[in-house]
């Protein structure tokens, strides 16, 4: 089986780099793209263990960027980056630190509200990660019995986007995401494919004109979130601007929206993986 689409609890998985890896091998899964989200911090470790433990690691991110034009989120996935490239870390930094001081504003937020948790204890978390995010936030709630699951009423109490600031949840905060013009660029200064994450999620498929004139290399058509017709309207954009086809589970562990969902659950299929492999070669010639 093949997974290129799983995260780590260097961004929002609950589980370890070997965690994660171990339960791939389980699963069956002979090829895994470890894509945390805006960073590509320990990706040569993985791979590593992946060696030893019969696993392809392909190192990999996940953008979280902004389609500016549309006034919408989009997220762009980059398989076979260069880890640690100087042009994705100038790039995502800032947005790392960003979403970890929003984060601590959450935390005031949620204190000012009367619940009884500390920064120090959400930190516990996330000590092998690059930052705080929500479910780290959500799991020091669970720990301290306010809740018995990460996603909820509680979450939507709390972190709930919303159309109005009067329909958001009481400590959402809003940051500013990477333009995905740039997102794509960097990703291919790395060296990798850019790949248009979950379009079903955020409804990006109106932008994938746009987005293949800039670089765009392929689309996520097997995602948890995609329903039989995203999977269709994912496949017709495959076939009309030539994109190679991936699917992915969007691992991650206990932080999951959904237990069901595990290592392998959206195997794209050999066919599609060796035209990925083709594509990443002809990039790799130019």
């Amino acid at each position: 089986m093949i997974d290129l689409h799983c995260h780590t609890n260097i961004s929002d998985n609950s589980y370890s780099f070997e965690e994660v890896i171990r339960l791939a091998k389980l699963n069956g899964v002979k090829h895994l793209a470890i894509t945390d989200h805006d960073t590509t911090k320990g990706l040569f470790q993985a791979m590593e263990i992946g060696e030893s433990l019969g696993v392809e690691i392909i190192p990999g991110i996940e953008i979280s960027a902004y389609d500016y034009e549309r006034n919408r989120r989009a997220h762009i996935l980059g398989l076979y980056i260069t880890p640690g490239h100087a042009s994705i870390d100038e790039l995502c930094s800032p947005l790392v630190a960003k979403r970890h001081e929003a984060s601590w504003q959450m935390v005031s937020r949620i204190q000012e509200a009367g619940y009884d948790i500390t920064w120090e204890e959400v930190l516990e978390f996330c000590k092998e990660g690059t930052g705080v995010y929500k479910q780290h936030i959500m799991h020091a709630l669970l720990k301290k019995g306010y809740t018995d699951r990460i996603y909820g009423d509680l979450y939507n109490k709390l972190f709930k986007r919303g159309d109005s600031p009067n329909d958001r949840g009481l400590a959402f905060i809003s940051i500013e995401y990477i333009d995905v013009m740039d997102a794509i660029r960097v990703i291919r200064e790395a060296g990798g494919l850019p790949i248009l994450a979950h379009p079903g999620q955020f409804d990006n498929f109106s932008a994938v004109e746009d987005w293949v004139q800039a670089g765009l290399e392929g689309i996520e058509v097997l995602h948890p979130l995609h329903d039989k017709e995203a999977e269709k309207k994912a496949r017709a954009l495959a076939e009309k601007w030539d994109l190679i086809q991936t699917g992915g589970s969007d691992f991650h562990g206990f932080y999951g929206e959904s237990s069901a969902v595990s290592i392998g659950a959206k195997s794209i299929g050999l066919e599609h993986f060796t035209k990925l492999l083709e594509r990443r070669n002809i990039l790799q010639k130019n």
